[in-house]
């Protein structure tokens, strides 16, 4: 019984480093893609392999990119999304966020529609919050860097995200993209909204 308790747990340990990850959401800064209480899946092998597109949905290291707020967060006090453990249970310094500006890409707001412009089109939102559009505050134009990523929350108006850490020493608010750690794909829990989430 011990052998198989160490196999078992060895197996799950490589499917968490190298393949799939569990994650929790504690913030509504994705609502309504992502509610307060889900948990999500996390692809990691499949993004080794293709990388990032814009409209993902990604989990992203905040050691690499935005340091944990050293007090309480006016916006969203609970962005971190806890992470780690067999279970995904154990806390981490990870975030998730929507894909919006890809390297090269330049973003700015807003358009007559006070729609988000990207290399001066306007983006098709269908994900966001419901009214989050009057939210929207003019900022930019931003052109992201080579290998980094401009990333939003889908609940703008709750959201502390690229355009809050623009302002950050240092920092145009944009993450690196090796700090990507992988695209959340599916909600697991609770059981009325399991399910894989919907492409952009």
């Amino acid at each position: 019984m011990a052998v198989i308790a160490a196999i078992g747990l060895a197996l799950a340990l490589v499917v968490q480093t190298w393949i799939v990850q569990p994650f929790s959401i504690p913030s509504g800064s994705m609502e309504n893609t992502l509610l307060i209480g889900d948990r999500v899946f996390v692809d990691k092998l499949f993004y080794r392999a293709n990388g990032v597109q814009r409209g993902d949905v990604i989990v992203f290291s905040g050691d690499e990119s935005w340091d944990k707020p050293p007090g309480p967060d006016p916006w969203e006090p609970a962005d971190l999304v806890p992470s780690g453990g067999i279970l995904g249970f154990f806390s981490g310094t990870d975030y998730t966020k929507r894909v919006i500006g890809m390297p090269g890409d330049t973003v700015e707001c807003c358009d007559s529609e006070r729609r988000l412009l990207v290399n001066g089109e306007p983006l098709d939102e269908p994900y966001l919050f419901p009214d989050s559009l009057s939210t929207h505050q003019e900022f930019g134009p931003v052109t992201v860097g080579e290998g980094r990523l401009w990333v939003m929350g889908d609940h703008r108006g709750a959201s502390h995200d690229s355009r809050g850490h623009s302002t950050d020493p240092g920092s145009d608010g944009t993450i690196p993209e090796s700090s990507v750690i992988g695209k959340a794909f599916m909600i697991h829990w609770p059981f009325d909204r399991f399910g894989r989430l919907p492409d952009s």
